[in-house]
């Protein structure tokens, strides 16, 4: 008798700025399922926060850039308590039926709304097995806030930042005192992929870049730029039996025309951007910032997978930033980097999705009552 295969829900779309990457996102992800061992359905979230049923079966989005969520497709619901069971209401002659159980869900869900902690909760309420960081992991990775504080906290090494709210505003020049720079990014605490992060070097494009990122957040970070610099990425991954291994590095070389690794560098523009795989660092130095990749990873509690952003001035590392549910589209570093270190991305997938299912298996063990 053959082996039934694993069902798997792919979540993807969001209400955030970066849906059209998790559109993107979603489809490679799609296409990197073995069809013969997962039967994968596809959940966009739309704009405005409705779960629509897009389509079932590997063969969705192949050949396509993206998949795409119609408006007026099945709209579900994940019922709390229901062990991955989600309830379509499909009106009209349909009525409202219920699906089969998902044995685990996928989130490839970027930003607010989706990387940060709230749809992990309203997983863990479902009582579903999910792949990545759970709630705590989540959002400590996506306030790059708290990130920073915990990791200054642990000896990590970050650059030196301050933070600006729409309640306590800062000044240009108090920054710049601040930070020993004149030269700034400005960036929303609560964003990625580069969204509404804009370099300041006097006090007009410091409001500019205030006013920009106050659109995606009502917490900014205001950084020291440290030049010259380069941006050095690491892939970290945790199996089912809980370990923990970090890849090959990639380096991101902006070209010119863009100065920083702007959101239009890495996905509008073909040329805006080199991705060196594997990058071009000296073995200690690439060796210290694997190390620092895996503590940055338990340092955040992040599970399963992140993508670890780092700085590097000389020889000096500095963490960026921690990407609990990293990009996996097909320029993505997440996956080029565990490609270029022996682990195709059908592979991975199976990592992946491995640990979502023991760690739940191991999670519905603890007690919740006293004896």
């Amino acid at each position: 008798m053959a082996e039934r295969k694993i069902r798997v829900a792919i979540l993807f779309g969001g209400r955030s700025a970066e849906h059209d990457v998790s559109r993107a996102s979603a489809a490679n992800v799609l296409r990197s399922l073995d069809p013969d061992r997962y039967d994968a359905t596809a959940i966009g979230i739309t704009r405005d926060g409705r779960w629509i049923a897009v389509g079932a079966g590997n063969g969705a989005g192949t050949g396509d850039s993206a998949l795409t969520i119609s408006p007026d497709g099945p709209q579900l619901a994940l019922l709390p308590g229901g062990q991955g069971r989600t309830l379509a209401l499909g009106g009209g002659a349909t009525g409202v039926q219920e699906l089969p159980a998902f044995d685990v869900v996928f989130p490839v869900l970027h930003g607010p709304n989706g990387e940060d902690g709230t749809v992990q909760g309203a997983l863990e309420l479902s009582d579903v097995a999910y792949v990545g960081s759970r709630v705590m992991g989540s959002a400590a990775g996506m306030d790059k806030d708290v990130a920073k504080r915990l990791l200054r906290e642990a000896g990590l090494p970050i650059v030196p930042f301050v933070v600006m709210s729409t309640t306590a505003p800062i000044s240009y020049d108090d920054a710049a005192g601040a930070l020993g720079s004149r030269e700034v990014f400005v960036k929303p605490a609560n964003m990625g992929s580069s969204v509404g992060v804009s370099k300041a070097r006097n006090a007009e494009e410091f409001e500019a870049g205030c006013r920009l990122a106050f659109r995606f957040d009502t917490k900014i970070l205001i950084e020291r730029c440290v030049a010259p610099i380069r941006e050095v990425e690491c892939s970290v991954l945790e199996d089912a039996e809980g370990r923990v291994r970090a890849s090959q590095l990639g380096e991101i070389v902006p070209s010119d025309k863009h100065g920083f690794y702007s959101y239009d560098a890495k996905y509008l523009d073909a040329d805006g951007a080199l991705l060196q795989v594997p990058a071009n660092v000296a073995p200690a130095v690439a060796d210290r910032i694997r190390e620092l990749a895996n503590k940055t990873f338990a340092v955040l509690g992040c599970e399963g997978m992140a993508r670890i952003d780092f700085f590097l001035h000389g020889e000096q590392a500095f963490v960026n930033e921690a990407n609990t549910l990293p990009g996996f589209t097909d320029i993505s570093m997440y996956p080029r980097l565990w490609e270029a270190s022996g682990l195709p991305q059908s592979e991975l997938m199976d990592v992946l999705i491995r640990h979502a299912l023991e760690r739940h298996k191991r999670s519905r063990k603890l007690a919740f009552e006293r004896e």
